[in-house]
């Protein structure tokens, strides 16, 4: 099974990555629909001017593992986000976009390629949906030059459909981040009272266009949903709520992570419920409640294989 993409004409490519450039001028793009007009230059909540801006590239180990494999998966770091959580772990690439390189489509079309001959087994966009514009038409450069590697978007989930509706048939893997439940914690630590909302409308299409994981013989993922949840101190993240929804909503056969690295980041110092790390109990708790609700495809991080993949 190969990538989507490569059953799609060029034509219909470039259709869609016009399409989604059409919305950046005003740029309606995130369900900010900040309307400034990027096309010029002008810089919204993202601070994203008319090219992508991208802090790092390389192969990933430290991914789920059947986006990792032997290989590693191929990880593009985008700078800026549409969302402002106070608690970042990656903060500095998320707001400081002044550090980043700006790059144009035909960069990011060799990044891509230049992934795949290191042995990546996929391009793992990360925060991309800010510069999906810049993806669509850099991928219809590689592709023409000999990209066939499935493409995951790694997104915190604050998508609108009408954009994901642009990648159906393109993005063979959607890898979304489950935050908090609550809207008046996503006012108070994402600035986004309707994150909530927005997140579960975006999971639901993405499970839509791309279903339950499907992985190969080696165990890579090929196609479909993988779904993270981040515990938080206090039950900040609301996890019952949200594996509550994936359970009935989406499918208890939806690939979940349970993601215990919760640690203060960005300015998580402003808020002292913020300023906790988060227990074995909460972890074994969560993943006791899952199981109880039906998931049963669990990631189980191995340490020892992690380390034998970055020291080989």
């Amino acid at each position: 099974m190969g990538a989507s993409y490569l059953e799609m004409s060029k034509r219909e490519m470039e259709i869609r990555a016009e399409m989604a450039r059409e919305l950046t001028s005003p740029c309606e793009l995130c369900p900010r629909r900040c309307g400034v007009d990027r096309l010029s230059g002008e810089r919204g909540f993202c601070k994203t001017p008319s090219r992508a801006l991208i802090s790092s590239y390389n192969l990933h180990f430290g991914e789920e593992s059947p986006l990792v494999g032997t290989g590693g998966s191929g990880t593009i770091f985008f700078s800026g986000c549409n969302l402002g959580c106070v608690f970042c772990q990656n903060y500095e690439i998320s707001h400081f976009t002044h550090e980043a390189t700006e790059v144009s489509d035909e960069d990011l079309a060799r990044i891509m390629l230049l992934l795949q001959e290191k042995g990546a087994h996929n391009i793992n966009l990360v925060s991309p949906t800010h510069v999906v514009p810049h993806i669509l038409s850099s991928l219809s450069i590689a592709v023409e030059k000999g990209l066939t590697l499935p493409l995951v978007y790694n997104t915190g989930s604050y998508d609108s459909t009408q954009t994901l509706g642009l990648l159906d048939g393109i993005v063979d893997i959607y890898l979304p981040d489950t935050k908090v439940f609550s809207s008046e914690y996503a006012e108070k630590y994402l600035h986004a009272v309707d994150y909530p909302e927005v997140a579960m409308d975006a999971i639901s299409e993405m499970y839509r266009q791309v279903g339950d994981l499907v992985m190969d013989d080696r165990g890579v993922a090929i196609k479909g949903l993988l779904v993270r949840h981040l515990l938080m101190p206090d039950d900040i993240a609301g996890t019952r709520q949200w594996l509550e929804f994936i359970a009935t909503s989406i499918s208890p056969h939806t690939y979940l992570n349970i993601m215990d690295q919760y640690r203060p980041c960005g300015e998580a110092d402003r808020f002292p419920e913020l300023m906790v790390t988060i227990s074995p109990s909460q972890v074994r708790e969560a993943k006791e409640m899952a199981r109880a609700m039906g998931f049963d495809r669990l990631d189980e991080r191995d340490i020892s294989r992690l380390f034998f993949l970055l020291n080989r």
